[in-house]
């Protein structure tokens, strides 16, 4: 791999998707993509960075962003995200009123975050809450929608950060070695594609938005960026949640730091 098609897929990638490669990634380029150039005849990189310049198809470019995303999930990961909502801010809005919520699961993968925070909520409301929600989860990769909206995981992945309790509650096992997610847990959940780089004026405005372990991956301006943009779709008094190694601070100051439950959310002014 020359050093100058590498910098040239890099900076096509961070066109296309915001991520930053940096440096010395070239293994993980060349592990991600061999079965994209193998699939599409392509000899090596120089080629493949030249055909997208030369024919940018939806279909190419597609799939060299989709080998290149991390959609590394499981249910409930970190734990502290779903504790906090049902411990902390489920009683504090519906104490305000709340009746309906709006939660975005912004680069949700294959759909665990968008049903581990429906399964919260069924928890919630099982334990006397009366607040519902309504679940929109987002990732730049069709592939992995599809995956999500199918609710459809082989037992492995479906009891991947998941008690045992919780899997026989929330999944029915639909094959010998396949469980789909319960329809009363689907019922709050829809997902669609979305470029975080993108416009997010069909989303229309959140109460709570789920944006964990992406921001990572981004350069400077386009973390800012999108955090600026975040703002704009919560609403005053909502909550946003990053992942824990992920911080807010110099990106924007339309959200508070609150140290709730052990951990910290950030809240809308």
């Amino acid at each position: 791999m020359r050093d100058e098609d590498y910098r040239a897929f890099a900076q096509f990638l961070e066109r296309a998707c915001g991520i930053v490669l940096g440096d010395n990634k070239q293994y993980l380029v060349a592990s991600r993509l061999t079965p994209v150039l193998q699939a599409e005849g392509i000899p090596d990189l120089g080629d493949l960075v030249r055909a997208l310049e030369r024919r940018p198809t939806a279909d190419l470019k597609g799939r060299v962003i989709e080998a290149m995303t991390t959609n590394e999930t499981q249910w409930f990961r970190d734990a502290y995200p779903f504790e906090v909502l049902r411990k902390h801010l489920l009683p504090e809005m519906e104490k305000q009123g709340a009746r309906r919520l709006r939660i975005w699961s912004a680069a949700c993968s294959s759909g665990q975050e968008a049903y581990s925070i429906s399964m919260t909520i069924e928890e919630y409301r099982a334990a006397g809450g009366r607040l519902d929600a309504e679940i929109v989860g987002t990732d730049i990769s069709p592939a992995m929608i599809e995956q999500a909206r199918a609710a459809r995981y082989t037992a492995n992945v479906a009891s991947r950060g998941l008690a045992s309790e919780r899997q026989q509650r929330f999944f029915d096992a639909v094959g010998e070695n396949t469980w789909q997610v319960k329809a009363e847990i689907r019922r709050r959940v829809s997902f669609r594609v979305h470029n975080l780089l993108e416009s997010y004026a069909g989303l229309g405005r959140f109460d709570l938005v789920y944006c964990r372990n992406v921001l990572i991956y981004f350069g400077w301006d386009s973390r800012r960026d999108i955090v600026e943009r975040i703002a704009q779709a919560t609403k005053p008094g909502g909550y946003l949640i990053v992942g824990a190694s992920e911080s807010l601070s110099r990106h924007s100051e339309a959200f508070e730091l609150l140290r709730l439950g052990g951990g910290v959310v950030y809240r809308r002014g």
